[in-house]
């Protein structure tokens, strides 16, 4: 039988005191073990994930970046990576989880950040993502820890206006998207079916559209998969009654109706949206 998942009692005004200074400790003994890791010794640190975002709660890991012009191959016989790996069980035990660190290298990124500059701008796919790993969103949130050169907070720089050729790039691309399926009779066919595993992975390739344009238009970079919904929220240009339509649709009724309606949802959204790109 499934039951509901528990909830966590919200935790004391002691209790947040005592991790914060814990996330002050793990921070402090961490960041030199990860600039160890680059090649020169001296890599750039930062830390991105729903924590970097201020969205962080007592579930959420430690996603540290570390940035350097390159790493060593072999990382079972590296010592600064056996040292590293160490002080990350050792705090795992101790109950903060850090999800490992990604090094990345500085002309990569700095390649990868000009095409999204210039509106030309590709998703990468991992497994840990669902929708594509958004570099600029990664770039603009992250907190640094450790910049030697100074290069992490260029980047950030260069983002703290959001550019308008990757606003007008979104918004058309993920507008183009929503136009096909508004209008597109497979949609409608699948519905009449009960089709229900192609209907849930489109309902999510909708959602996920959707928010896509929003945050575009609202010139605020787009979160990733977390939250994205809840910080839509508090975006100010918004379709009517944004967040309770995108709920509707995201938990559909189980009636025979139910799947004609979230349908008739979405193609609604997709008009608002429609209306609100064009002002």
């Amino acid at each position: 039988m499934l039951t509901s998942p528990s909830i966590d009692p919200a935790p004391s005004a002691e209790t947040r005191d005592a991790d914060a200074a814990l996330e002050v400790e793990l921070i402090a003994e961490m960041t030199p073990l990860i600039a160890d890791l680059a090649v020169e010794g001296n890599g750039a640190v930062a830390l991105g994930g729903s924590r970097a975002k201020g969205r962080s709660d007592a579930r959420s890991d430690y996603d540290f970046r570390v940035y350097a012009d390159g790493f060593e191959q072999d990382r079972r016989n590296s010592m600064s990576w056996n040292r590293f790996e160490a002080a990350m069980a050792g705090w795992e035990a101790r109950g903060f989880r850090t999800d490992g660190v990604w090094p990345r290298v500085y002309a990569n990124v700095e390649r990868d950040l000009s095409a999204w500059l210039a509106g030309s701008g590709t998703l990468k796919t991992f497994e840990w993502t669902i929708w594509g790993y958004h570099l600029p969103t990664d770039i603009f949130h992250q907190q640094i820890i450790s910049d030697p050169r100074g290069t992490l907070a260029g980047w950030k720089q260069q983002l703290a206006t959001y550019p308008d050729a990757m606003r007008d790039a979104l918004v058309s691309q993920n507008m183009e998207i929503l136009r096909y399926w508004a209008t597109d009779y497979h949609y409608a066919s699948k519905v009449a079916r009960r089709d229900l595993v192609f209907l849930v992975g489109l309902t999510g390739k909708l959602a996920n559209t959707i928010l896509q344009v929003v945050f575009a238009h609202n010139r605020t970079y787009f979160p990733g998969d977390g939250w994205n919904l809840a910080m839509a929220e508090e975006l100010p240009r918004l379709p009517p009654d944004f967040h309770a339509r995108m709920t509707a649709f995201l938990e559909p009724d189980r009636d025979p109706g139910g799947w004609e309606r979230q349908r008739m949802q979405v193609i609604e959204i997709i008009s608002d949206l429609e209306v609100l790109t064009a002002e």
